[in-house]
């Protein structure tokens, strides 16, 4: 009987380092991340449950720089770097949800950025291709997505402005920078039916965001709502 019990004591302290230890390891932004998604975003109106799921599931404070991971689940946009910054989360679920992605949707993506919206989308489809033109931001986000495991995220530094023209057809695409026409080359890459979303206007003052449905060779243009988006640059300056 004594042998038992001390069989059963070392069983149990063996076995409580076990069940503290395996699994996934401890997140400590989970709670800011459902609180985000529950008051910035579904009490804002996004329904689209792949679109909640992934804003819950990617780690914002990763895509953020060093000293700001506490502000990463805030209500705003942050700095980056190289003048850019990570979009507001209830706007990146709202252009991903407008989308209206099929599983299985190839998605481009114009202006990586931090690659968060990338990793956002990338929960939704396995399709999924970025471009950026800032070769530091291209370098970094690659970096961060890679360590990760978002291995189904093509990503490329380049001029977004014109497209990614060897993967084309696109389901969809989504340009995250500001322009005040829709580019020729983005609108021929998309499929028939496709839909491409975008702040459209000055891109140096307020914008509308807009989603373009292609319609053979006309296109259809709903409005959503006004935003504030950094310029696209590149091209896209200089094609007025």
């Amino acid at each position: 009987m004594k042998r038992f019990n001390f069989l059963l004591a070392v069983f149990v302290l063996v076995s409580i380092p076990a069940l503290v230890f395996s699994g996934e390891p401890v997140d400590p932004y989970r709670k800011k991340r459902e609180e985000m998604v529950r008051t910035q975003i579904q009490d804002r109106g996004i329904t689209d449950k792949r679109v909640l799921s992934a804003m819950k599931s990617v780690p914002r404070h990763r895509f953020v720089p060093e000293g700001l991971e506490d502000k990463a689940y805030g209500d705003h946009p942050l700095p980056i770097g190289e003048g850019q910054t990570i979009s507001q989360p209830y706007i990146v679920a709202l252009m991903t949800e407008k989308l209206s992605l099929d599983p299985g949707a190839k998605v481009l993506e114009i202006g990586t950025g931090s690659g968060y919206q990338a990793a956002v989308l990338a929960e939704i489809t396995p399709n999924v291709y970025t471009i950026d033109i800032k070769e530091k931001l291209y370098e970094k986000s690659s970096k961060i997505l890679k360590e990760l495991g978002y291995t189904n995220i093509k990503i490329r530094s380049g001029d977004g402005y014109f497209g990614w023209e060897k993967a084309q057809p696109f389901d969809a695409v989504m340009i995250t920078a500001a322009v005040d026409h829709i580019p020729p080359p983005l609108l021929k890459q998309l499929r028939n039916g496709g839909r491409l979303i975008l702040p459209l206007g000055n891109p140096f003052s307020y914008q509308n965001l807009v989603r373009v449905t292609k319609k053979g060779e006309d296109y259809i243009i709903d409005q959503i709502c006004g935003v504030l988006f950094v310029p696209m640059t590149g091209h896209a300056l200089g094609a007025r």
